[in-house]
């Protein structure tokens, strides 16, 4: 399964603090923790399998120990203790224990678990405000080098900008139909009539769109929008850039022009929860915006309830990429992009969320 070897989003990283939080991703349950910072810092995020190999209680109801000894991830069942950093432990010949690896066991304080007693391990990173997770180690003769980090966002980086996380969102419907979602132009009359279109205006210009290896991109897309961000007052035509490096997740860019002093960015990241559900978050990068925090988590909060009801009314929520069969899809002019991204998800190999 390509996806195992994907980075994927799994919680927003403040929500991961001094206690280890439960998740479950393709199917796997895992549990996340992170070991105490210095200075203030946030520690090092860990995402191992939510069973402990003792008697398969799950880790995520234990507790996260930092001491001289290092981090360490203890058992709910037994207080089994697994080390998170090379630094928790040494066997007894000064040799450093692996991540993951039993280091005590209270019942028996001179017992040296062996290597076997160990948890399983997963790759665990913090990207654009998101704890990301990769199941499996990618195989390069089937992905795509680009997709062996998470998506890059570069104004998330950039300390001019101000940067928000919005989320997360639940959604009853596949995640490569709310990526085509974001991408699509043409809805925005009428899904958001008064925010980000009018119906008296559904034209739109998809721009140019091109498409490789790598993902999907299109530029000199245009749409006319009363309100275009949430400080917005007057309408008028607004230009975007598309960007898909991930098959699920898109970047959306405005830059700021004469009369619009506003630039915005938008990253959808999603976490695919099974073939028909999965969780959104909205990465939000603003350059000249004076709107609060809260005024634009609000507005992204809008503007996301008034697509649910309708992709979450899309049949067959899985998103159908072939020409042919029981259920097919015909296209129009403004469907260049969502064309790109279905030809995108059959390069790739994707096979969660579509058929």
């Amino acid at each position: 399964m390509i996806e195992r070897q994907l980075w994927h989003p799994v919680v927003a990283a403040m929500h991961l603090r001094d206690e280890p939080v439960a998740v479950t991703l393709l199917g796997q349950d895992v549990v996340l923790w992170r070991e105490h910072g210095h200075d203030g810092h946030a520690g090092v995020v860990h995402a191992w399998a939510d069973r402990c190999p003792h008697r398969g209680a799950r880790l995520s109801l234990g507790r996260v120990l930092n001491h001289l000894h290092g981090a360490r991830l203890e058992c709910p069942y037994h207080g089994w203790q697994f080390a998170g950093d090379t630094a928790a432990g040494q066997g007894h010949h000064g040799a450093p224990i692996a991540v993951g690896r039993c280091v005590h066991v209270p019942a028996a304080p001179a017992f040296e678990p062996p290597a076997a007693h160990c948890t399983q391990v997963f790759e665990a990173q913090e990207a654009c405000g998101l704890v990301w997770v990769r199941l499996e180690r990618p195989d390069f003769s089937q992905l795509p080098v680009s997709l062996s980090q998470p998506p890059a966002f570069e104004p998330w980086h950039d300390e001019a900008w101000r940067q928000l996380i919005c989320g997360p969102y639940e959604v009853q419907t596949s995640a490569p139909r709310l990526v085509e979602n974001f991408l699509d132009l043409s809805h925005f009359g009428f899904v958001h009539e008064g925010w980000l279109g009018a119906r008296t205006h559904a034209q739109v210009d998809t721009g140019k769109v091109d498409e490789g290896a790598e993902g999907v991109r299109a530029h000199e897309c245009k749409a006319w929008q009363p309100k275009g961000y949430a400080g917005a007052e007057e309408g008028g035509w607004v230009a975007y850039r598309y960007d898909v490096p991930h098959p699920f997740a898109a970047i959306l860019r405005k830059d700021a022009t004469e009369g619009d002093p506003v630039s915005n960015a938008i990253a959808l990241f999603i976490r695919p929860d099974g073939d028909e559900r999965c969780t959104a978050w909205f990465a939000m990068a603003t350059l000249g915006d004076l709107s609060d925090d809260e005024e634009l988590r609000t507005f992204q909060d809008t503007v996301f309830a008034q697509d649910r009801p309708v992709v979450e009314s899309q049949q067959p929520k899985r998103l159908p990429l072939g020409k042919e069969g029981p259920i097919a899809e015909v296209h129009g002019p403004a469907d260049r992009m969502s064309s790109a991204y279905r030809r995108y998800l059959v390069r790739t190999g994707i096979s969660l969320g579509v058929f």
